[in-house]
């Protein structure tokens, strides 16, 4: 008999459920005697031994249901190692309760501070098995991560239905998008949506050259103009600060986002109307798309074969529209940025989308 640890880490996303029915289902029919103990709530249930036996019928129609059955936290990487409140030693007692349950494997699948943790554990000598969850697909060694079709496609219909009002009122339009640190969601949002301005964390922008091209917009008798926002895009004089310099000047910000700040600039330059839309967690929520669902079964497939394979230390990957097995320790601490340089950004352009560079 084979046990398995099952754990959700780090932020939401759909199609959770259905990677974790894939590993089940894949167990299931190869005819392994298999008992999952589902941890809740992410790695806040394996450190404190918060669990639950699931059996085949908790993975029976979930499949299109978004979220996770077994609940997610955050739990930083940066602050594993130090002691709980309680002094408790928190890798630890991971370990600990790995091993009092006598698991063969830990399926864990999250994001990039999730897989962090994942390969310190696996340091530590646990078999883990991974797999790539974030709807800001900046995870290394994927060119995908489930969820982000979801949530481009959630952001995308957000940004169409701003078109009509925007052009009825002749504004402009802001739309925020997820990303601190990567832009691979709001390019990939703008541009299916026919967004004229993309500001993205790895192009700082020039606050003229935005206004430039809603002007441009205007001679050509458009009367209205949409820019797609991630959170965490940066002004060209910001991006030159220091990070303490940065930090700084966050401490007094004077606007709940960077949206806002660009909103407030193009006011004051233009005289322009502008509005702020922010789609916020519904990126987050709701069913996964078809995409995802078909996705995350086909990495959940490979992950349960990796079980039955006694391979362990690996991330379920996907590379040139193959699966592909990652070992942990080249993921881990390593976020894959859009390059300014990339030919979707290039091919973005060629349609006369700005960047603000």
């Amino acid at each position: 008999m084979k046990r398995i640890g099952m754990l959700t880490s780090g932020g939401d996303c759909q199609a959770l459920n259905a990677a974790m029915r894939g590993v089940v289902k894949t167990l299931d029919n190869a005819k392994e005697d298999v008992e999952i103990y589902g941890f809740l709530d992410g790695y806040r249930g394996l450190i404190y031994g918060d669990f639950r036996m699931l059996t085949g019928g908790d993975f029976s129609g979930i499949l299109t249901k978004g979220g996770t059955i077994l609940g997610t936290s955050r739990t930083p990487f940066k602050t594993i190692k130090d002691p709980d409140e309680n002094g408790l030693d928190k890798v630890e007692a991971m370990k600990q309760n790995y091993y009092k349950l006598k698991l063969d494997c830990l399926v864990i699948l999250g994001g990039n501070g999730t897989h962090k943790t994942a390969n310190l554990l696996r340091e530590e000598g646990l078999n883990v098995v991974t797999l790539p969850k974030t709807i800001d697909n900046d995870l290394w060694g994927t060119d995908m991560t489930f969820g982000f079709q979801s949530a481009v496609n959630i952001a995308t219909e957000a940004i169409d239905c701003i078109h009509t009002t925007a052009a009825s009122h002749g504004r402009v339009f802001i739309v925020e998008v997820m990303g601190h640190k990567v832009g691979w969601l709001t390019l990939n949002a703008g541009m299916a949506s026919g967004a004229d301005i993309i500001l993205i964390p790895e192009i700082p922008y020039d606050i003229d050259k935005v206004i430039e091209k809603i002007e441009e917009r205007d001679r050509k008798g458009s009367r209205f103009t949409i820019i797609a926002v991630a959170e965490g895009a940066i002004s060209k004089e910001d991006a030159k600060l220091s990070k303490k310099e940065y930090k700084k000047k966050m401490e007094n910000y004077p606007y709940p986002s960077v949206s806002y700040e660009v909103a407030a600039k193009i006011q004051e330059k233009t005289g322009r109307e502008v509005r702020v839309t922010v789609p916020g967690h519904t990126q987050r929520g709701g069913s996964p798309c078809p995409y995802d669902r078909v996705f995350a079964s086909r990495l959940g497939a490979e992950a349960g074969k990796l079980i039955l394979d006694g391979q362990y230390g690996f991330m379920v990957g996907y590379k040139n529209r193959e699966i592909v097995r990652v070992p942990l320790d080249e993921v881990a601490g390593k976020l894959k940025y859009l390059s300014p340089d990339a030919t979707i950004v290039q091919e973005a352009k060629l349609l006369g989308i700005s960047f603000g560079d």
